[in-house]
C-alpha cells in the first residue's frame, strides 16, 4: 500500500475518521491497529520481524532497568547492564545485517569467482532500517538513564510501528515521540490544513519533479556513450531526483502525522543552500545524522581508546591539531558507517569515506582556510562568498552522488571525462518522455524546468524565515482552496508514472 496509491488514501481518510470518533484516551489504539494492517498490506511474513525487533527491544530495556535498580554498587549495576545492552544491540542489528548485506556479500563473492551466488527473492521487510535505528536508540537511552523503560507492549509496539514513518522516516527518539503516540489529540482544522497543504507539496516533489528527473536521468544512464553530450545532467538529475523523492517523501509522512496532531522530526532543511559538506550533512537526512552524531560519533570521541589516540596526537602535533585527529578519526568512521548503511557495495562505502574525508579535512584546514580569507581580504558574510561556497559545496556533494548513483567507478570516470569534453543539449529531444511520448520532450523538460523553479523560490522564502504555511493560510479561503487543487491536479496530470515505483530510501 503504498503513500501515493489509491488505496491508502482510502485507508488514511478511515483512520482519521475512526481516529477521532472513540474516547481521547482510546485513540492510540486505532494508530496501532492501523500501524500492523499498514504494514501487513506489503507482507505478512515482514510482520515476524517487526514483532522480533519490538519484543526484543522491550525486554532488553526492561532488564537494563531492572539491573540498575537491583544492583547497589553502581560499577557492577553498569558491567551488567551493559552486556545487556550490547546484546540488546547484536539481537537487534544481526537480522537487519543478515537480510540486508546477503546478497551484497555474495555478490562480491560472485564476482571473484564469476557466478551468480545470490539469494533470488531475499525478503527485506519495510522500512527495517529505520525501526531497528529506532529502537536501538531506545535501548541506549533507557542504558544512559535519559528516559524511563516502557512498561507496555502495546505501546512500545505503536513507537517500533508508527505507520507514517515506517517508509522513510524520520527516525524517531522516544522521549519526543512517545508521549504524542499516546496522548489523545483533539481535532484542529489548522491541523488537518497544514497537513494536508504538506501533503499535497510532498506529493508535487516526489511524483512529478523526482519521477521526471529520474525517467531522464535513467534514460542517459542506460547508454551513457550515445548520450555523452548530456552525460553531466546524469548527476545533476540524480541530486533532484534523490532530494524531492527523499523530502517529498517525508514531506508526506510528516503531513498524515500532522493531520492526527502529532509532529515529528524534520528530517531536511534546504540542503542544496548548504555554504559546506558539514553544514550539508547537518541538513541532509537529520535524524540519520543526530543519530550517528548521539549514539556512535559522542560515545566514540570520548571512548578510552581515542582518549589514548588524543594523546598521542596532542603530543606529536600540538593541542590544536591534537584535540582535532579523535573528531576527523570518529567522522570518518560514522561516513563509512553510513556508506555502508546504504550497502555493501565498493560504490556506497566508498561514497560514505569521500565524505568523511571531506569533513575530516575540512576541519583540520579551518584555520588554514581562515587565514586565506584574510589574506585575499574575503568578507566571509558576503552575498558573493556566501554564492561561492553553496555553489562549491554543490559541486563536491554532486561529485560524491556519482559515484553513488554509477554501477561502477570506471562508469563515473566517463561521466566526469565526456561532462568536460561534450555538450550537445539537443540530445535531450531524443530521449522518449514518459507517458507524453517523445514528440513532446520540451514540455517535459518545461514541466521539469517550470516545477524546479517553483521548488527553488519555495526554499528560498523558506531560507530566509518566511513560513509558508502560515503565509498561505492568511489567504482568503477560496484562494488557499484553488492553490491545493492547481497543485493536486498539475502532478496528476503532469506526473510521467504510469505506475508508482516508490520512493528511493523506503529500499533501506
Amino acid at each position: 500500500m503504498s503513500l501515493t496509491s489509491n488505496l491508502f488514501i482510502a485507508f488514511f481518510v478511515l483512520c482519521l475518521l475512526f481516529y477521532y470518533l472513540i474516547p481521547l484516551q482510546k485513540r492510540w489504539i486505532v494508530l496501532l491497529i492501523a500501524s500492523y494492517v499498514f504494514y501487513l498490506s506489503y507482507s505478512i511474513g515482514a510482520v515476524f520481524f517487526l514483532l522480533y525487533s519490538t519484543g526484543v527491544t522491550f525486554l532488553t530495556g526492561r532488564g537494563i532497568e531492572k539491573i540498575q535498580e537491583s544492583y547497589s554498587d553502581k560499577k557492577e549495576a553498569r558491567y551488567h547492564a551493559r552486556r545487556l545492552v550490547i546484546l540488546g544491540m547484536v539481537l537487534d542489528f544481526a537480522v537487519l545485517a543478515v537480510l540486508k548485506y546477503t546478497n551484497d556479500i555474495l555478490g562480491i563473492a560472485g564476482m571473484i569467482l564469476s557466478k551468480d551466488l545470490t539469494i533470488k527473492n531475499l525478503l527485506l521487510p519495510l522500512g527495517i532500517s529505520y525501526y531497528t535505528f529506532q529502537t536501538v536508540g531506545y535501548i541506549l537511552d533507557v542504558y544512559w538513564k535519559r528516559v524511563k523503560a516502557e512498561r507496555n507492549p502495546f505501546h512500545f509496539a505503536l513507537f517500533v510501528s508508527f505507520f507514517p514513518q515506517m517508509l522513510q522516516g524520520p527516525i524517531g527518539r522516544y522521549k519526543a515521540l512517545m508521549p504524542q503516540l499516546l496522548e489523545g489529540h483533539r481535532f484542529y482544522f489548522k491541523n488537518l490544513r497544514f497537513g494536508l497543504m504538506r501533503i499535497v507539496w510532498g506529493l508535487f516533489k516526489s511524483m512529478l519533479l523526482a519521477e521526471w528527473a529520474g525517467l531522464y536521468r535513467k534514460s542517459i544512464s542506460a547508454d551513457i556513450d550515445r548520450y555523452s553530450g548530456i552525460a553531466i545532467f546524469i548527476v545533476l538529475l540524480y541530486s533532484v531526483e534523490l532530494y524531492c523523492s527523499f523530502s517529498g517523501g517525508i514531506d508526506i509522512v510528516l503531513g498524515i502525522s500532522e493531520t492526527f496532531g502529532i509532529c515529528l522530526d524534520e528530517n531536511f532543511k534546504r540542503p542544496y543552500f548548504s555554504v559546506s559538506i558539514s553544514d550539508f550533512w547537518r541538513r541532509w537526512h537529520i535524524t540519520l545524522g543526530t543519530w550517528m552524531r548521539d549514539y556512535v560519533m559522542y560515545p566514540l570521541t570520548l571512548s578510552r581508546w581515542m582518549g589514548k589516540v588524543g594523546k598521542r596526537a596532542r603530543a606529536r602535533f600540538g593541542k590544536r591539531t591534537g584535540l582535532l585527529i579523535p573528531m576527523c578519526i570518529s567522522s570518518i568512521i560514522v561516513f563509512f558507517i553510513v556508506g555502508l548503511w546504504h550497502g555493501a557495495t565498493l560504490n556506497s562505502i566508498g561514497w560514505g569515506l569521500y565524505n568523511g574525508c571531506l569533513i575530516a579535512a575540512s576541519n583540520l584546514l579551518g584555520n588554514q582556510f581562515k587565514r586565506w580569507k584574510e589574506a585575499l581580504h574575503i568578507h566571509a558574510q558576503s552575498l558573493g562568498w556566501r554564492i561561492f561556497m553553496i555553489l562549491r559545496t554543490f559541486i563536491l556533494v554532486n561529485i560524491g552522488w556519482l559515484f553513488d548513483t554509477m554501477k561502477s567507478w570506471g562508469e563515473a570516470m566517463r561521466v566526469i571525462r565526456y561532462s568536460f569534453t561534450r555538450f550537445h543539449f539537443s540530445e535531450f529531444f531524443s530521449i522518449p518522455a514518459g507517458r507524453l511520448g517523445t514528440s513532446y520532450t520540451p514540455t517535459a523538460l518545461v514541466i521539469l524546468g517550470a516545477g524546479l523553479l517553483l521548488l527553488f523560490i519555495v526554499s528560498l522564502f523558506q531560507e530566509k524565515g518566511t513560513h509558508v504555511r502560515e503565509k498561505l493560510s492568511r489567504c482568503p479561503i477560496i484562494v488557499q482552496l484553488l492553490i491545493f487543487i492547481l497543485l493536486l491536479t498539475v502532478t496528476a496530470l503532469l506526473s510521467p508514472m504510469a505506475v508508482e515505483r516508490g520512493f528511493i530510501y523506503a529500499q533501506y
